[in-house]
């Protein structure tokens, strides 16, 4: 039988982060896997035009802003000089180490890599076209559809023009322009903002609703915006984009908002960032029983299976939210429900990091989550002025939180603000997945002196007996 008529024992249907670690998890397993990407490696839109790329140039931001810091402690740096072009390399050279790993990694595996694009004829049928355009008919047991999302364009904003860019073409770096302005105050929008702030661009922000980061806690989006607000040109809140019209200068910007000043302002690019959308659409999913939303997200149940009993779906196409570690952990249950395992999808806490200076995250539930939901919590809050790490880093405006069940005491969420927040959030997620009480916490010996301790402190900071913050005690 030749290998194009063969039937394929599990086939994947894009290689991100649920793709690959769902086709991984499976072969380790002792499944025969089939994975299908147009890349030439695994990696998906996190690796290749994604997480990676801009988490690398993030941290190359975070090196010239604490430089530029440096001179408050009595050292002086000369004013960085970029070369876009090795900076530039020196991304791509991060991406492609990432995913050329993981290519070794699937060929290790014995799993059947296809360049190209699916398309379901049935339940257990797929056309495949490779990318030299040519074209077989693929039979499978089961198949993984993680498929992944895209930036969502606003139509009016959509200009035929290299000035406007998406979260995509704006990690392309193919200069660093003067001025640009950032449509949309959520998280890849304030993060891509924070790379071209420190490499020289000024940098200014609209957001139609009352604040950045819609959505998270306030509390740790203050102390964010407290920082956004120094060092980008301008935040404007409340504020739509009513039109935009290309220059020779630049674009045009025309604003609708009570509050803002100038309603017309040029600006060298514009970076559209209002969010993802997923790609649930163009597969063959009318030729099968799969169920998509009103959002295009793909029904699932607790193990990650469709409406179609041979089918699943993982990541960004199957709901938010719209996370790479979320996908990983949904691509690696499927498998695991595939194989015949008894396992169900249901965390209590997906941890959310935004990668900015100062980063913010949280897990579990939040403050306002609760107040929508009336549901009685109480919240202790250690302030990292107390914090001698953080005043010896020059990181005192960071906030560590707490959000606690008062009846039982149980943590049910955990919020970071502050330098290593997206490492520190980690203990959160476990706090919260394990149930464990404030004392719990408390009575865990945490290393000093560092960031971390400022969880441990934030339990006290409940009891009111933390060491370096006075706090009423508890009656």
């Amino acid at each position: 039988m030749a290998d194009s008529d063969k039937k394929r024992q599990l086939v994947v249907i894009g290689g991100g982060p649920g793709g690959y670690a769902a086709a991984f998890l499976a072969a380790d397993l002792g499944i025969k896997v089939t994975l299908i990407d147009a890349r030439i490696n695994p990696g998906g839109v996190c690796l290749y035009v994604g997480c990676i790329p801009s988490k690398a140039l993030l941290h190359l931001a975070k090196v010239i802003n604490e430089a530029a810091e440096a001179k408050n402690w009595g050292i002086t740096f000369p004013k960085p000089k970029i070369n876009i072009d090795k900076v530039r390399a020196w991304k791509e050279s991060v991406v492609s180490t990432m995913t050329g790993g993981l290519g070794q990694l699937s060929k290790r595996r014995n799993i059947e890599y296809i360049h190209g694009k699916a398309f379901f004829e049935n339940a257990t049928t797929l056309t495949v076209t490779h990318n030299n355009g040519k074209t077989e008919t693929v039979t499978f047991e089961h198949a993984i559809i993680a498929t992944g999302s895209e930036p969502v364009m606003i139509p009016s904003l959509a200009l035929d023009s290299p000035r406007v860019l998406d979260s995509t073409t704006a990690l392309d770096l193919e200069n660093i322009p003067k001025s640009m302005l950032i449509v949309g105050g959520g998280y890849i929008g304030l993060e891509i903002g924070t790379v071209y702030a420190a490499l020289g661009t000024n940098i200014s922000v609209v957001e139609m609703t009352s604040g950045l980061l819609p959505g998270a806690d306030r509390d740790l989006v203050a102390v964010l915006r407290k920082r956004v607000e120094s060092t980008f040109d301008s935040v404007m809140l409340n504020t739509m984009v009513k039109g935009i019209k290309e220059q020779k200068n630049g674009i045009k910007v025309i604003f609708d908002g009570a509050d803002v000043e100038k309603k017309e302002r040029v600006y060298e690019k514009i970076l559209v960032s209002v969010g993802r959308r997923p790609i649930s659409g163009g597969f063959g999913m009318e030729n099968t029983k799969v169920e998509i939303d009103k959002k295009g997200f793909i029904k699932v149940d607790a193990q990650r299976r469709t409406r179609e009993p041979t089918i699943y779906a993982v990541g960004d196409v199957a709901g938010e939210p719209m996370l790479a570690h979320k996908a990983s952990h949904e691509g690696r249950l499927s498998a695991e429900a595939i194989a015949g395992h008894k396992v169900a999808y249901g965390p209590h806490a997906i941890p959310a990091v935004v990668f900015t200076d100062p980063e913010i995250a949280w897990c579990g539930l939040t403050e306002s989550e609760a107040k929508q939901q009336e549901r009685p919590v109480e919240i202790a809050k250690f302030p990292w002025s107390a914090s001698g790490r953080a005043t010896a880093m020059g990181l005192r405006e960071g906030l560590t939180k707490l959000v606690i069940d008062p009846r039982t005491q149980r943590i049910l969420g955990v919020g970071i603000a502050g330098s290593g927040a997206g490492e520190m959030i980690a203990e959160g997620v476990l706090a919260v997945e394990m149930a464990s009480l404030v004392s719990d916490v408390e009575l865990s010996i945490h290393p000093h002196p560092t960031l971390s301790e400022t969880i441990m402190e934030a339990a006290s900071v409940y009891f009111g007996t933390s060491t370096h913050i006075y706090r009423p005690k508890r009656k």
